[in-house]
């Protein structure tokens, strides 16, 4: 799910028919910020940018909902946290920790809309179908907690454990 220098309007136009919560990350256009979340809300095709400061990954959002947000050690874990917090039931903490600044086309901030959002993570766009090695060891892990318990070589195993995002 992540696509490199994409643009704004490349974005858009990848996410544009595709249903909310459905997702991309893309290296930033501003030069303040390293990376952009594109994603798919119910206002449409929207940008949230990554902040990054003191060694750690956060949503820019607006002022209010700052000091809420949570801070990442990467970007995998950012992503991977509002995925999770997505696809759980849980409307109260989505809306206190999710709600974020967003920026609905153009890549300069002068020229961009920004409003506020519900951020749901539900569906990565990839820029090409992962291999078949990942989505195994994806499957195994989602399905079976004590990888170790499985009658498998142990080199086996040790790939399947090496994997420290949860899936």
């Amino acid at each position: 799910w992540y696509w490199g220098g994409l643009t704004a309007n490349e974005a858009k136009e990848i996410l544009q028919e595709t249903s909310e919560g459905t997702f991309l990350l893309r290296d930033s256009s501003q030069s303040d910020f390293l990376f952009t979340i594109s994603a798919m809300t119910s206002a449409g095709p929207t940008n949230l940018r990554i902040e990054f400061k003191h060694g750690k990954f956060k949503l820019d959002s607006v002022l209010l909902v700052r000091p809420r947000l949570r801070t990442f050690d990467s970007v995998v874990h950012l992503v991977q946290h509002y995925i999770t917090l997505s696809r759980s039931g849980d409307r109260a903490a989505r809306s206190s920790s999710s709600t974020v600044n967003s920026s609905s086309s153009s890549s300069s901030s002068s020229s961009s809309s920004s409003s506020s959002v519900q951020l749901l993570l539900t569906r990565p766009a990839y820029t090409s179908l992962p291999p078949l090695q990942h989505l195994c060891r994806l499957a195994i892990n989602s399905r079976t907690p004590q990888v170790q318990d499985l009658p498998l070589p142990n080199r086996l195993k040790d790939y399947l454990r090496d994997y420290s995002y949860h899936v």
